[in-house]
Formats: C-alpha cells, structure tokens, sequence
C-alpha cells in the first residue's frame, strides 16, 4: 500500500501522527429477519437493540417501512461496532443510536461503553449513511481517528 504523506513537504507539518486514520465499517441485514425477531420477541427485542426515539422514529411509518427503517439502524449499529473494533465486550446495542434529522438524514450518537470505546480509539467524527432495497438494508459507517489505532 502506497504512503499517501510521503508526497507532502516537510514543512506541511502534516505527519502520520497527526494525519487523521479513517475506519470504515459496513453491514447488510436482512429486513425479513428483523420483521421475524421482532414477531417473536416483540417489545423485548425491540427495547434491547433500539433506544426509544429509534422505535418511535420507525413506528412512525407503515409497517413495511418501519421493518426496513429498523433493519438499516440495525445495519448501522453492526457497521459502527466494527469501526470501533471491539475485540472482547460489545457495547449494549443502545449505546449507539441512529438519528434522525427533520432532512431525513441520519448521524450517529454514542453513549456509555460505546462512547468510551470511541474516545479510548481517538474517534472524533462518525458518518452514517444508511439504505434500503426490497428485502435488504445496508449501513455503511465511516469515522476519522486522531489517535494509535488498536
């Protein structure tokens, strides 16, 4: 793999030390399992994988849509804990939610052991983009680290 800064002046100050590392992480997930789990576990599954305003968000909507719309935030935690890079714990699923803007774009939030996990990496930006077609939904989530990645 080519060192994109060995092309940079040294007076750029730009160094691998402060250049920032960008990780990037994406999943796919199936609209139709998620439809499942929640038929069979229903509030259960639901409280344990989606914070209140994601439930509220998706259950604003159609129920095909409000499968589609849960299995993309699925998609997007799954693709967030790999850019996190967990290796032994995984954060609860609530710790990372998808938001929702009045725009209809989304951006992530992190709390508790997510948040910690993403200070701990030198995460300073998180960008989601999320879709959804026929019975697959895909996140792909991107994030740029200013510190030693693990």
């Amino acid at each position: 793999m080519a060192d994109l800064l060995s092309g940079l002046p040294s007076s750029s100050g730009v160094t691998h030390e402060t250049f920032p590392a960008v990780v990037a992480g994406v999943d796919l997930t199936s609209t139709e399992e998620v439809t499942r789990a929640v038929e069979r576990f229903g509030e259960r599954y639901l409280r344990r994988v989606f914070t209140p305003r994601e439930i509220k968000d998706c259950r604003a909507r159609t129920a095909a849509i409000t499968a589609r719309s849960l299995a993309a935030r699925f998609a997007a935690k799954e693709a967030t804990f790999k850019v996190l890079r967990l290796s032994d714990v995984r954060p609860p699923w609530t710790d990372v939610e998808v938001q929702r803007s009045s725009t209809g774009s989304c951006t992530i939030c992190l709390t508790g052991s997510a948040r910690q996990l993403a200070a701990a990496q030198g995460v300073d930006h998180i960008a989601v983009s999320l879709t959804h077609e026929g019975p697959m939904a895909a996140a792909i989530v991107v994030a740029t680290c200013h510190r030693g990645l693990s």
